[in-house]
């Protein structure tokens, strides 16, 4: 008999009176919350050694804090996102030029983010297990990319620990598209410290090395590069200075095809909580938390750099600017879907 549970409970009303929500799935062992508000996943609760449900999402407590926050805590990003170079790109001879939210770049599609978005949201059950589906429509010139995009994401749990979140987008027009997750993870919980204890091992032979300004310019064996080599497990510590800020780099996933491969996977030996990946993305971009220091987070704790991690799945950043990245054009007779599995284990 399945044990996965849906639960619906109000979460709290925009200055506009516009009512939130926040969603609940259970399969007797670990939960995730959700909210539609953003399509941002709130909470991952996961058993300690004691079997004493631990939240191991950096977040916030309450629906305000997810109104206030720049950093994307747990949030739907798009429609493309990471970074465009110069914030413009050129799309069947025309130039479109987009919000400079990030120095002259634009990052997570700029000012008018999914993130503060209110999506439609339901209840639904399919293979991969009980839970949400989030839709919206984002109009022609939102973000000034071009094209009506109808977008639905849908995150479900199953009984084997797998969370799966799944990203559909039509569009009217060829436009540039790049959805992923912002999930802050620290296996220890959300008062766990540092992140650079933590293990990580990537199926990534090569990376794309980035300018002062974090935009991709080559792509790097790892094998030359030995601080972003994670072929083996390594503490995330390890190099992390020899980088400057931390990482906030994308990985290049082997064999990348558009089928499910093992992104890798993330370990708390402490605890015994590991995480693995599985993606039809190309990239994992690897966000040490860089850029969080002082932001006031869940039960009022304060976040420092380097205590959250980021596994952001997604297709290579600046990717419209770069005819030698993999296509990251959809249109009306090529539908965008992209996957990825986070499958806990503890």
């Amino acid at each position: 008999m399945s044990e996965l549970k849906f639960k619906k409970s109000r979460y709290g009303t925009l200055s506009d009176g516009t009512k939130v929500h926040l969603f609940t799935i259970s399969n007797g062992k670990m939960s995730f919350s959700a909210t539609d508000f953003g399509c941002t996943i709130t909470s991952i609760l996961l058993p300690n050694k004691n079997g004493i449900p631990t939240d191991v999402l950096l977040g916030y407590s309450s629906l305000e804090g997810y109104i206030n926050d720049h950093g994307s805590y747990g949030a739907a990003v798009g429609r493309f996102a990471n970074r465009i170079a110069g914030a413009s790109f050129q799309l069947n001879g025309k130039t479109y030029s987009l919000d400079k939210n990030d120095g002259e770049n634009c990052l997570h599609g700029g000012f008018d983010r999914y993130e503060k978005k209110v999506w439609k949201a339901k209840k639904v059950r399919t293979k991969h297990g009980l839970g949400i589906e989030f839709s919206r429509l984002s109009p022609d010139g939102e973000q000034n990319f071009p094209g009506n995009a109808k977008i639905r994401i849908i995150y479900t749990l199953n009984e084997s620990n797998e969370l799966t979140l799944e990203y559909f987008l039509k569009t009217d027009k060829p436009t540039p598209v790049n959805l992923t997750n912002h999930a802050y993870f620290n296996l220890k919980g959300t008062d766990g410290g540092t992140i650079e204890d933590h293990l990580l091992q990537l199926n990534c032979s090569s990376y794309l090395k980035v300018d002062e300004h974090l935009i991709p310019v080559e792509k790097v064996n790892v094998e030359n590069d030995s601080v972003f080599d994670f072929r083996t497990q390594k503490l995330i510590g390890k190099d992390i200075a020899a980088t400057g800020l931390g990482y906030d780099h994308a990985f290049i996933i082997d064999g990348c095809d558009g089928s499910l491969k093992k992104a890798g996977v993330l370990i708390d030996e402490k605890d015994r909580r590991s995480m693995s990946i599985y993606t039809t993305c190309p990239a994992a971009q690897i966000y040490t938390g860089n850029f969080v220091e002082g932001t006031v987070g869940k039960n009022g704790r304060l976040y420092h750099n380097h205590e959250s991690v980021c596994i952001e799945t997604e297709d290579f950043p600046d990717a419209p600017n770069h005819s030698d990245f993999p296509c990251c054009i959809a249109s009306p007779a090529k539908p965008y879907y992209q996957k990825t599995v986070y499958k806990f284990d503890f």
